[in-house]
């Protein structure tokens, strides 16, 4: 197994727990959590695919998302840094990355072939810790590193202040639809502690009942 592809799988422990205190902390939340049936945050294990699964999905759709991560495994095969390293950037735009995204996505896999990224030691990093280093590579902000955190290392307390799922979300069941700012979200977000990733992921899931995966 390739030194990079470690990573929680399945459904994250502390799940059920998050889901009963949120509902005791929050009547609203509360009744999200229970239209959204079943379903539940899945890691993926994989912090390569993650960070190209989240940077194919900045600033679009999760429609759009998926569709072009669909094509993109379909024109590569597979997902890898060594198959992604191969392609040249006019292969993967053909699968409808805009050519700066294809450029983001071939450098980070040049960056896993090369040992410049060390994905093992986020592990025993805290949020931020791991923020600031995936923000130093191209093509990762803020929400890129934050989708990293929620969707690999499972981390429980993640508020992605700048996803317009959240945003939209919270303007839905919070605000009656109308606007609301991200100091809005921050203050109401605070009776999700520290489960503010697994309210977040409920939330997405007012919005589309297909559960978003990176």
């Amino acid at each position: 197994m390739p030194k990079w592809a470690s990573g929680p799988t399945g459904q994250p422990t502390y799940w059920y727990r998050a889901k009963k205190e949120l509902i005791a902390a929050d009547p609203v939340i509360a009744d999200v959590i229970k239209g959204c049936g079943r379903g539940r945050l899945v890691g993926q294990g994989d912090p390569f695919v993650t960070l190209v699964r989240s940077i194919v999905a900045q600033q679009i759709s999760v429609r759009a998302a998926d569709s072009i991560w669909n094509r993109l495994v379909e024109t590569a095969g597979s997902i890898s840094p060594k198959i992604v390293a191969d392609r040249d950037e006019a292969e993967l735009q053909s699968a409808g990355l805009t050519r700066r995204k294809a450029s983001y996505i071939r450098d980070m896999a040049v960056a896993f072939l090369e040992g410049s990224v060390a994905p093992k030691i986020w592990h025993a990093k805290d949020d931020e810790g791991v923020i600031s280093e995936l923000v130093g590579l191209r093509g990762v902000g803020r929400w890129t590193a934050e989708m990293f955190l929620i969707f690999h290392l499972l981390r429980p307390n993640i508020l992605p202040l700048d996803d317009i799922g959240l945003i939209r979300a919270c303007e839905r069941h919070y605000a009656a639809g109308k606007e609301m700012t991200r100091e809005d979200i921050e203050q109401l977000a605070e009776r999700w502690k520290p489960w503010r990733s697994v309210a977040t992921w409920y939330l997405w899931r007012s919005l589309d009942p297909t559960p978003v995966a990176y």
